[in-house]
């Protein structure tokens, strides 16, 4: 009686198609995927899809944009949140949709491109892509107001 955990009390070990299981784990070894390999999969994706303006919050872009000025950040990481299992992920995105576009239909077309990259370049199985929608992006957002002369 040295192992007394019943099966129903073990942690469950995810299964994977038989494509992506023989991809990563084979007789010869393993391939481990890391967290931002996965996480720039997905903010490429998503930013592949019409309609999406940027990923991340807006004080999320602003620190973004300082620390890419000053050569430490990464804007493809921004807005992307993702957990990565040896054969699964899971991803949460935070978008900025162009104002006009379909919401829903933005957020499936950015859940389908993202599954399908991940599972196409890493060999993931992606069991959940969390779409946050947290701005819209009006046209003439981005042009600067004209400086005041007094």
């Amino acid at each position: 009686m040295a192992d007394e955990t019943t099966a129903s009390s073990r942690p469950k070990t995810p299964t994977a198609p038989a494509g992506a299981a023989s991809a990563l784990q084979t007789e010869h070894g393993t391939t481990t995927i890391a967290d931002l390999v996965v996480t720039k999969v997905a903010s490429i994706a998503a930013h592949e899809v019409p309609g999406v303006y940027a990923l991340g919050g807006g004080a999320a872009r602003a620190l973004g944009a300082v620390t890419q000025r000053v050569g430490i950040g990464d804007e493809r990481t921004q807005g992307v949140s993702v957990e990565v299992g040896e054969r699964e992920a899971a991803v949460d995105l935070t978008l900025v949709i162009e104002y006009g576009e379909s919401i829903p239909q933005v957020s499936t077309r950015v859940r389908e491109n993202v599954i399908r990259r991940i599972e196409g370049i890493c060999g993931l199985t992606v069991t959940e892509v969390n779409v946050t929608v947290n701005d819209l992006h009006f046209p003439g957002d981005d042009v600067p107001e004209p400086a005041r002369v007094e």
